[in-house]
């Protein structure tokens, strides 16, 4: 009897520890995580050139390039065409630039467009906001629910805009 109960028990170990060794303790996904992160910077200016001149000028206090992909904090932006276009955050993806929050978009002094969100493309020069935005040009105000800007143009269009004029007395 006593030899028959040590060979269960010896039997029984045998399956435990062959069913234990092929569990995985430790998830997979977690160890298998590579950081695909390629810079970081702190307070760092771009300059966007081509074999003739400056293309622009992009300033940001912190930034992340991961798959391809900046993101910049505190961004500030300037070309030839573009007085100033700065955001909290911007995304470089290629040739976009994707502007989230507090967006100030100055295309000439005394020009002001404020907004959440827009689309800079820096190849074919179009900003497009595409959400609500207030724009004051010295006293005149507008409101409206998108729009785009034409840079090399300088030509502007937007959608469901109210706009306050202002004009001298004669």
């Amino acid at each position: 009897m006593g030899l028959k109960l040590e060979f269960i028990l010896l039997m029984l170990v045998i399956v435990v520890l062959a069913i234990s060794s092929t569990i995985k303790l430790h998830n997979q996904n977690i160890v298998n995580k590579i950081s695909t992160k390629e810079m970081e910077f702190t307070d760092t200016v771009f300059t966007e050139v081509n074999s003739n001149k400056i293309i622009g000028v992009a300033y940001g206090t912190h930034g992340i390039r991961d798959n391809a992909v900046l993101t910049v904090k505190n961004f500030k932006y300037h070309n030839d065409s573009i007085k100033l276009l700065k955001s909290d955050e911007a995304i470089y993806k290629g040739a976009n630039i994707y502007l989230n929050f507090n967006i100030d978009f100055n295309k000439e002094e005394g020009s002001n467009s404020y907004s959440e969100h827009a689309v800079y493309n820096t190849d074919l020069e179009i900003l497009d906001i595409t959400s609500p935005f207030k724009s004051i040009e010295g006293k005149n105000i507008a409101y409206g629910d998108t729009m785009r800007y034409f840079s090399d143009r300088k030509e502007m269009f937007a959608s469901q805009v109210n706009v306050m004029f202002y004009t001298k007395e004669k």
